[in-house]
């Protein structure tokens, strides 16, 4: 792509190995992108290595965070000499980010990230002066990230009133935090939890909040429209906001609402910034399969051909007519609002 004021950056000759794109036939990167650089540079077993050191070493971390981390120290690592060089370099790691981590958080998060530092390509012509900037506004774009829940946590909380029984969907560390805020507030509430199938995050959300000393009851998936009535309001997080200002979420928030709608009980989103994706579904079949399955069984279909139909999905697809609000660090937005907030994001 030509840019005015960046003559080295028009004629790129990659370094060995190294490409641009995803590898044929592969699922949101799964598979070997081949990501090789010259020395100093990651390639993809550092990469990946970096980046599950990153989760490990902080299980409160998003997944999305952990990507930009890692996609910082590539781009501080990098030793290309051309901006677009670099930028293939980047949508390279982020697709092999993808194939080890398929949830649209890291999709969108390593978008946005690369979105936000390209700026500066525009304004430099220097080379070694543009990649000091990228990496000083990668900087600057991850501590920004890392304030988000709190902010969310400060908004949303003031909507718990006291006495407030409160239905939430698997674990979403967003909601943890915003119901942290709620008992440093001395409120009063109890709260029902799904179990969330397959894999029993909702017992896990369970568990945090007996630590906080807070009434929890958890429920089984199929319960929603059961205990619906008894509850007052319902809080559950996202790993996509999409631009019609929808969600995608662990699967069973689309029943959730549902229910929720059909009660009158409002249903509130938690969901950072960095989460909007540039998505625009209208039902369950419009949400890429990179997103509605784990990275493990996208890889194995693509070696084996099995078909994906075969397959449990582990997010839904729920519409902007059956939300209520969403917190979000940019302040609280209703469905409608969110495409403008993203055009902003993007643009």
């Amino acid at each position: 792509m030509r840019r005015g004021g960046a003559p080295r950056a028009v004629s790129v000759r990659p370094a060995a190995g190294s490409l641009a794109g995803p590898a044929r036939g592969s699922a949101c990167g799964v598979g070997t992108l081949g990501l090789h650089s010259p020395e100093g540079t990651m390639d993809n077993k550092e990469l990946i290595q970096y980046f599950k050191s990153q989760m490990r070493g902080d299980p409160d971390m998003a997944s999305a965070v952990a990507a930009i981390r890692t996609l910082l120290e590539f781009l501080k690592r990098d030793t290309g000499e051309t901006i677009q060089g670099l930028r293939a370099n980047l949508t390279s790691a982020i697709e092999t980010l993808c194939g080890v981590d398929s949830s649209v958080a890291v999709s969108s998060g390593g978008e946005l990230f690369l979105r936000f530092i390209s700026l500066t390509s525009l304004e430099y012509s220097d080379y070694s002066k543009c990649k000091k900037i990228m990496i000083e506004r990668g900087e600057l774009f991850l501590r920004r990230i890392s304030l988000s829940r709190n902010k969310i946590a400060d908004l949303c909380h003031t909507f718990i009133k006291d006495g407030a029984r409160i239905l939430t969907h698997a674990y979403s560390r967003v909601v943890l935090r915003v119901l942290e805020a709620a008992v440093a507030a001395k409120k009063r509430f109890s709260v029902y939890i799904t179990e969330s199938q397959p894999d029993l995050s909702g017992k896990k959300m369970a568990k945090a909040l007996c630590h906080l000393n807070v009434p929890v009851t958890v429920v089984l998936d199929a319960a929603v429209g059961y205990i619906m009535e008894k509850v007052d309001l319902v809080i559950v997080g996202a790993e996509g906001v999409v631009e019609n200002g929808g969600i995608i979420n662990k699967i069973g928030t689309n029943q959730m609402a549902v229910c929720a709608k059909a009660q009158n009980k409002p249903f509130y989103v938690v969901a950072e910034s960095f989460k909007f994706v540039r998505l625009f579904p209208l039902n369950q079949q419009d949400v890429p399969d990179k997103f509605k399955y784990k990275a493990d069984t996208l890889l194995k279909s693509v070696e084996t051909g099995q078909d994906l139909k075969e397959e449990h999905p582990w997010v839904d697809y729920t519409a902007p007519s059956l939300i209520t609000l969403l917190f979000t660090d940019l302040g609280v937005l209703t469905p409608s609002a969110v495409s403008d907030e993203l055009i902003k994001l993007y643009l």
